[in-house]
Order: C-alpha cells, then structure tokens, then sequence
C-alpha cells in the first residue's frame, strides 16, 4: 500500500541526506517486509545519477553492479549487495548538475514554437554522394585529428551560446 511508496521515499532521502544509519533502517524495513529487491535496486539505479551523478561517476557501476547480483543471487543473500550500495551512496558526494541540466534541455524542447531547429548541415552524416554534394558533413572538424580543441559549433544557430549548465527554470 501507501508504505510502500513512504519507506522508498525515506531511504531514498536519507540516502541524499548522508544518514547511513537511516538509509540501512529503510532498506531493511523494505527488504524484511517483503520488498522486491530489484525494486530496491532499480530505485537505487536511478539515485545514482539523479542525486550523486558526477560528483562520483563510480555510483552508476555500483547501482549497476548491485541490480546485477541481486538478479543472480536473490533474497536473502542481496541483502548485503543493497546494504553496500545502500551505505556507498549515503557516503557519496552528491551533484544535482547533470539532472537539472537534462531538465533544462527538455524545458527548452517543450517551450519551443515551430518546428525544431535543424541539425546543422556540418554535423550530419553523409553516406551517400547525393548527401555529400547536399553540404552533408560538409567542414566537420573530426576532433581527434587535431592535437589542441576545435572551434566548432555543435548546437543549432537558434541556440548559439546557451548554457544548459547554467539556465534555470523560472
């Protein structure tokens, strides 16, 4: 029922909020009361890079890894897979960058008007002659020919110089 949904929102916070002890009291009121553990570790999967992201790019293998061996061994023996994980992310640095940046990019494609803007003839691939003589791929800067950065424009005229690192939604 409805604690189903309360206790993975309490774990998931305590595990933002760096409360070790919390976090293992929750996955275990979960796990003990019949929780799947893949739900756990699906749920745990997704905290990597929406709560740690870059600030420990190893939390994603861990989820991972830990969504893994709970899939080859099962309860009661993941428990401790879940508590490892569990106990690494309260422990972990957290970054909301990477999260709030994709949320950026999906609110400038839904407040667009129009169609969206083309991809820029450099950036597309050219296959065939028709596409190359069209301008396909046509001044692409293939940059591990180059030993220093390229200067080379990757977005679309229409979003020239946007940051979606530093927009924020209103």
């Amino acid at each position: 029922g409805e604690e189903h949904y309360n206790c993975i929102s309490a774990l998931h916070k305590s595990m933002r909020g760096s409360d070790v002890n919390a976090s293992l009291y929750w996955l275990a009121r979960m796990l003990e009361g019949g929780e799947d553990p893949l739900y756990v570790a699906r749920r745990l999967v997704r905290f990597a890079s929406e709560d740690i992201g870059l600030a420990d790019p190893l939390a994603l293998t861990q989820a991972v890894a830990a969504y893994q061996g709970c899939h080859f061994i099962g309860m009661p023996e993941c428990e401790v897979i879940l508590a490892q994980c569990v106990v690494y992310f309260a422990r972990a640095p957290k970054s909301i960058e990477v999260y709030r940046a994709y949320s950026n990019v999906k609110e400038c494609l839904r407040m667009h008007t129009g169609p969206l803007p083309p991809v820029p003839l450099h950036l597309r691939n050219a296959p065939t002659r028709l596409m190359k003589n069209l301008g396909y791929g046509k001044g692409y800067k293939y940059n591990p020919m180059y030993k220093e950065p390229v200067e080379q424009d990757y977005l679309p005229e229409e979003l020239k110089g946007i940051d979606f690192f530093k927009e924020r939604k209103t």
